[in-house]
This record gives structure tokens, C-alpha cells and sequence, in this order.
């Protein structure tokens, strides 16, 4: 596998990097929430766009970005947008949503962008190739909050991630029993051993925590903290978060 590299961070490989939401509802907030990310463990910031007043208005977009940019120095940051299908805040027309990752792509304030397998192929195809024209690395996700589908599933979506051109392919399911979680874990360990990108997966909700910790053991490559705002069910606190990977790592 081909770690990513982002600023000076090396994604995919060592222990999981540990991302952190930003998720303040206006400028303000953001920034708050990001000078905050300096005394924290964070590795890399992500700026929840779904859930801004404006988060959908280009010019309010490039101008919070390039202040977000100021203020998180050399930190990573990767731009999200997640539509209320997959868990954000609310729904966007496809135009709208192409409109807001290429705005995010052409600021210079983002290192990377989260882009949803649901929006289609040929959706990704374009906007995939729209944001690597622009030296922005991709994150494709896949989120299913009803429930965690069979190996055979998972494994066929991170296949066809990485033949999209994903830089880094991800995946969130909601468990219903222990048996989904270690379903989750075999998945991220067979995959693992064969992607040429890295993956993230994660198994979300209380009874999912365990796979926001194990990801040097069973090859997830970021994990996603709270600060003051979690921006998914079952993250647990980013300082918390950063013992519990030393604790536990392999390597010591």
C-alpha cells in the first residue's frame, strides 16, 4: 500500500492520525474550534461544511477556508460535505453538491475532500478528477446508518473506491450486534493487505468504539475524535482517544 502524504503526514501508515470535526455553525465558531486544535492531539482538522448557516455559498466557502487556513497553520484540513442520506446535516441537489466540492477544491485553504460513493460513478469520475486537476487529494466514503452489510459487500465497495481513483476509501456502518463489528474488522484486515490506498473503516455507535481504536492492528489509517462537538455517534474525546491508540499499539 501507497501511504498518502498531506502536509508532512503520512497517512497509512504508523498509527491511525486522528482527525478532529470542526463543526461550528458559523465562521466564528469554526474558528474558535480550530484555534482550540492546538492544544489537542489532533493530526488533521475536518471542516464540516453540512453543518454552516452558508455552507453551500461559494463566496462564504472561500472566505472562511482561506481564515480556517491561517488559523490551523500546516494541520491538514479536509473539507466535508455530508448530505443528510449519509448522516449530515442536510440534503443538497447534485449540482450544489459538485458546486461546493469544487469550491472547496479550488481555494487553496484544503488538502482534502470527502466525496460520496451514493452520488454515483460518473458523479465521482468528474469530481474525482476535478479536485486531483487541483492538487486536492479524495476521500471517497461510504456510510450506511441502518446497518453493517456482509464481507462480501464492504469488500466490493472498497473495490470499486480504489478503481474510481480514490486517494484514501472509506467506510461507516452502523453495527446491530458484536458480530457486525468484527465484521467490520475482517473486512479492514483483509483489504488491508492488499489495497494500494489506504482505507478507513469504522464501525460507529457505543458498541462500534472498539474499531476507533484498533486501527494499527487491523490496518484503518484515521480515526475520528471530538473536541467539543462529535460529528458522528460513538466518537469519543480526541485526548482520550490519542492514549487509548498509545495503549494499545502494537509497537509500543
Amino acid at each position: 500500500m501507497q501511504a498518502v502524504s498531506v502536509r508532512g503526514l503520512s497517512i497509512g501508515s504508523g498509527r491511525p492520525k486522528i482527525v478532529v470535526p470542526l463543526t461550528g455553525s458559523t465562521p466564528s465558531r469554526l474558528l474558535a474550534q480550530a484555534g482550540a486544535l492546538a492544544a489537542s492531539p489532533a493530526q488533521m482538522a475536518e471542516w464540516r461544511l453540512d453543518g454552516m448557516e452558508q455552507g453551500d455559498d461559494p463566496a462564504v466557502l472561500l472566505r472562511t477556508g482561506a481564515q480556517l487556513r491561517s488559523a490551523l497553520g500546516e494541520l491538514p484540513l479536509l473539507a466535508t460535505f455530508r448530505r443528510a442520506a449519509e448522516g449530515g446535516a442536510r440534503e443538497l441537489s447534485p449540482g450544489a453538491y459538485a458546486t461546493v466540492i469544487e469550491t472547496a477544491a479550488l481555494g487553496g485553504a484544503v488538502d482534502l475532500v470527502d466525496i460520496e460513493l451514493s452520488a454515483g460513478e460518473d458523479f465521482v469520475r468528474r469530481e474525482l478528477d476535478f479536485c486531483h486537476a487541483h492538487g486536492v487529494k479524495v476521500i471517497l466514503s461510504y456510510h450506511n446508518f441502518q446497518c453493517t452489510p456482509g464481507i462480501g459487500e464492504l469488500l466490493q465497495r472498497l473495490r470499486l473506491m480504489e478503481a474510481l481513483g480514490a486517494d484514501i476509501a472509506k467506510i461507516a456502518v452502523m453495527p446491530r450486534s458484536p458480530g457486525d463489528v468484527l465484521t467490520l474488522l475482517d473486512v479492514t484486515q483483509e483489504y488491508a493487505a492488499v489495497a494500494d490506498c489506504p482505507i478507513v473503516t469504522v464501525s460507529m455507535g457505543t458498541l462500534g468504539a472498539l474499531s476507533r481504536i484498533s486501527g494499527e492492528v487491523f490496518g484503518s489509517a484515521l480515526t475520528f475524535a471530538a473536541l467539543d462537538g462529535a460529528s458522528a455517534p460513538g466518537q469519543l474525546p480526541a485526548q482520550e482517544m490519542a492514549r487509548l491508540l498509545e495503549l494499545l499499539s502494537p509497537n509500543g
